[in-house]
């Protein structure tokens, strides 16, 4: 898969995390917000299994071999849909989407500069700190009423 597809791919992820917390938001209404995030991580799961039911091609045997911060990953996505539920109907969409891009380029940053969970390191410099730098500036903007 090319780079060109990659960040088609991601592009369509970003409109998917800018709307599932206004829909969320709008379960949320009706059953609750902890209820809204637990169906919100049901129906993902279902479609993921249905997703490995198809085309996987790994295995839940390694499981075994995982360490336990391996795993946390499904916490912290319960962690940001919930957060999400709470956040949207007060500060808006916007606000709340700056705010998480904002830190995750920021840790992303960071993880990259230390080479963080194994992966390849990629040192800071002026022009991806001035990028993120700008992007803080824009969420103060943003979130700013």
């Amino acid at each position: 898969m090319n780079n060109l597809v990659l960040f088609f791919l991601m592009f369509c992820g970003g409109i998917a995390v800018a709307v599932q917390p206004s829909i969320n938001g709008r379960l949320a209404q009706k059953v609750g917000i902890f209820e809204s995030s637990c169906l919100s991580f049901a129906v993902g799961t279902l479609a993921l299994f249905c997703v490995v039911l198809v085309s996987g091609r790994g295995s839940f045997k390694g499981i075994a071999d995982a360490a336990w911060w391996e795993l946390s990953g499904g916490f912290f996505g319960a962690y940001f849909v919930t957060m999400t539920i709470l956040a949207v109907p007060r500060i808006g969409t916007a606000s709340a989407l700056a705010a998480t891009i904002t830190a995750q380029l920021v840790t992303g940053l960071l993880l990259d500069h230390f080479g963080l969970f194994g992966f390849r390191e990629i040192p800071l410099d002026l022009k991806r700190v001035l990028g993120v730098g700008l992007l803080i500036a824009g969420t103060v903007l943003v979130f700013r009423r």
